[in-house]
């Protein structure tokens, strides 16, 4: 018999409602009950975004929005227009089923890759160079994913993926997320999200538009012409990085997956700029570099930075300066302040290191105010000098509980770098 496991009707994106309750909803019910619902809670912050770029993939292609009033006729409504979700929804139905037989969802085979362990799909197990970070399931091990979980791990593999060796003559790339950190304006409830990072579209400015724009699942073959620049947004959106295959069996009367297949998709060209990222120009040779997160360092350190929108040598997440101008042209009050959501991870090549989640407050007078930014760099440069001083001091003591009778830069002996370490260790 075969399997179905349609992601429209199947719960299976984490939702945090108003009141503060987990459950897992289906793809309409989602979008339908967004007024409803506080956030998306992903297995992971590469899941939620993955999951939001989803749903924002869907929302353009059924709202646009084209300009300004169609944005904010849409905030007005409160609520996502059901019987328009609808409709497009049961247009490409079959093209929404995990397991169809022709055309899964975000999948393809490939004959020359024969099947291995789903750990490999799930980017926190331990599989391959990645260590264990909050799953214990091993390769050797087996796991096995209920189709809900397998949808989520297959979002974040196309979007998350890293570069590295597949076992045939091409190499898996990197995903169009998997450097640098993904932001979106977050907002009271999900619909506000939503509707906060539905940037203006069609628009060249976020993407260039080379073709007739649409999403993987509208496409005959999404990996015709081994093609490595989007058609547009929304191709880039739901850029299908990985060549993968769901491999379903059934245990219990139940669907699981404990096998798949993969091999290389697309390979991103150079120099496609991803919305929701930050980037820095600093050399013309490198060209604009995507701000990353680093261990050690929180990211309001770099918040004089994301808020500079006229700087020449930044680029900051569109969404941001697509609220900037919803608020110049009335569509949303000005006064009342937004968070910035980043989500992504750091990796050393094909090593997954950590994944992370941080919000930030932000007041859009920031965003044009260069007094304000000056004050805020100003604070910025107090803060880092103080953890310098807390530093060394630390540091010292370091050196004294190692060598008492070294100076204070720890001349003797190894101390620098075993005070080092200790300092490390120390939750200063």
């Amino acid at each position: 018999m075969r399997q179905e496991f349609n992601l429209i009707d199947e719960p299976w994106i984490p939702c945090v409602s108003l009141d503060g309750q987990v459950r897992e909803l289906s793809l309409r019910d989602a979008l339908r009950s967004a007024h409803e619902q506080r956030d998306i809670g992903g297995d992971s912050a590469l899941a939620t975004a993955a999951l939001y770029r989803l749903l924002l993939a869907i929302l353009h292609r059924v709202f646009g929005p084209p300009g300004y009033d169609a944005w904010h006729a849409l905030w007005q409504a409160r609520r996502l227009d059901a019987t328009a979700i609808d409709r497009y929804l049961s247009q490409w139905r079959e093209r929404f089923d995990l397991f169809h037989p022709e055309r899964p969802f975000y999948q393809a085979g490939d004959p020359r890759v024969t099947p291995k362990s789903v750990v490999r799909l799930v980017l926190d197990a331990a599989s391959g160079n990645n260590a264990t970070l909050f799953d214990h399931h091993t390769e050797s091990d087996g796991m096995a994913l209920t189709p809900a979980a397998s949808a989520r791990a297959l979002l974040v593999a196309q979007a998350f993926g890293l570069a590295g060796l597949s076992g045939l003559e091409q190499k898996f790339t990197d995903g169009p997320c998997a450097r640098g950190i993904i932001f979106l304006v977050h907002g009271a409830t999900l619909f506000e999200t939503l509707l906060l990072n539905l940037i203006r579209y069609p628009d060249d400015r976020a993407m260039p538009i080379t073709g007739g724009d649409r999403p993987a699942w509208e496409m005959d073959d999404p990996y015709d012409g081994n093609r490595q620049t989007p058609l547009g947004y929304l191709d880039y959106l739901t850029w299908q990085n990985r060549r993968v295959l769901l491999l379903p069996s059934t245990e219990g009367g139940r669907p699981v997956v404990r096998e798949v297949t993969m091999a290389p998709g697309l390979r991103l060209a150079e120099g496609v700029l991803d919305a929701m990222k930050h980037y820095t120009v600093r050399d013309e040779k490198r060209g604009p570099q995507p701000l990353r997160f680093r261990e050690g360092r929180a990211l309001w350190r770099d918040s004089s930075v994301l808020f500079r929108l006229q700087a020449s040598d930044q680029r900051p997440p569109w969404a941001l300066d697509w609220v900037y101008d919803l608020s110049e042209n009335g569509c949303v009050d000005p006064v009342v302040a937004r968070r910035f959501l980043a989500l992504g991870m750091a990796n050393d090549q094909a090593k997954v290191e950590f994944f992370r989640t941080e919000q930030m407050p932000i007041s859009l007078s920031y965003l044009t105010d260069e007094r304000a930014i000056a004050h805020l760099d100003n604070a910025l440069q107090m803060a880092e000098g103080v953890r310098n001083q807390l530093w060394g001091a630390t540091h010292t003591m370091a050196v004294l509980a190692i060598s008492p009778d070294a100076d204070q830069d720890g001349a003797i002996g190894n101390g620098p770098d075993e005070a080092r370490a200790l300092v490390e260790h120390w939750p200063v």
